[in-house]
């Protein structure tokens, strides 16, 4: 038996920004290999449905669904799709995100105001109309994925990043205590350095590690991590396993760090 059996999860961010494995497309194929049904929702429609092909190929179940997880009607465009095609929502794992270097001083005003649309209000909305659901169907678990930056200076400038997760991080703690007696869990995983497309692709990540070179980059990455190297998507969806499956039902309001220790020493 699988750990999700039974059980229709939503994941926000689905897809991936480029080749290999990003954390929201390896938490859709790890929740369906352990029995969920996978409503798999991406603002880029293409890359919903490879990872619907690839939990098909394996004999899963999955969905795909294009939407602007920042967007309200979106939001609840998604719900409604989901509900239709499986009939409930049991899990609602928000992995949409985005990171933009740069201080208070350096940031402009419009990538302030993307950045908490596309890190903070998504999570809010997608709260806002799957919890009701949760509610009526007598329990649930919310998964918000925060950063490690929300909570430590990593030595890179990106303020609006690390200023959306705390956000989230809080966030994640009142929902739950509002929502605890109606047995819906909301717990935020805090990733550390990953090894991911999104990291890859982010050119201002590059250029404030090593002026732009993405394996210089990752060296550097790696040497920062006590372990010795930094984790991967499927390090994130293990977590987001654990918080979705029965096994953490007594588990709510947590911040659960998945960093290789970095968070315990002095940057």
């Amino acid at each position: 038996m699988g750990r999700l059996d039974g059980k229709t999860a939503i994941v926000v961010g689905a897809g991936s920004i480029g080749p290999g494995w990003g954390n929201g497309k390896a938490t859709a194929v790890t929740f369906a290999r352990e029995g969920a049904r996978v409503f798999c929702v991406d603002r880029n429609a293409k890359a919903a449905a490879e990872t619907v092909e690839i939990i098909t190929k394996e004999g899963g179940e999955a969905t795909a669904f294009a939407a602007d997880a920042s967007r309200g009607d979106d939001i609840a465009a998604m719900v409604a799709a989901c509900l239709k095609a499986y009939g409930r929502i049991d899990v609602l794992d928000n992995n949409v995100g985005i990171a933009e270097t740069g201080s208070v001083v350096d940031v402009a005003e419009a990538d302030w105001d993307r950045v908490f649309a596309v890190n903070l209000k998504s999570a809010y909305l997608a709260m806002k109309h799957v919890i009701p659901v949760m509610v009526s169907q007598g329990g649930g678990s919310v998964i918000n994925i925060s950063s490690i930056a929300s909570i430590r200076h990593l030595g890179i400038s990106y303020v609006t990043y690390a200023t959306t997760k705390a956000a989230m991080n809080q966030m994640t703690r009142t929902t739950a205590v509002e929502f605890a007696r109606q047995r819906v869990r909301v717990n935020a995983i805090l990733p550390g350095l990953m090894k991911t497309p999104m990291v890859a692709h982010s050119a201002g990540l590059a250029a404030s590690y090593a002026q732009g070179d993405v394996e210089a980059m990752w060296r550097a990455r790696d040497a920062q991590v006590p372990m010795g190297h930094m984790g991967d998507a499927w390090d994130v969806a293990n977590a987001a396993l654990f918080l979705a499956s029965d096994e953490s039902r007594y588990v709510t309001g947590i911040e659960l760090v998945v960093d290789g220790g970095i968070t315990l020493k002095v940057i």
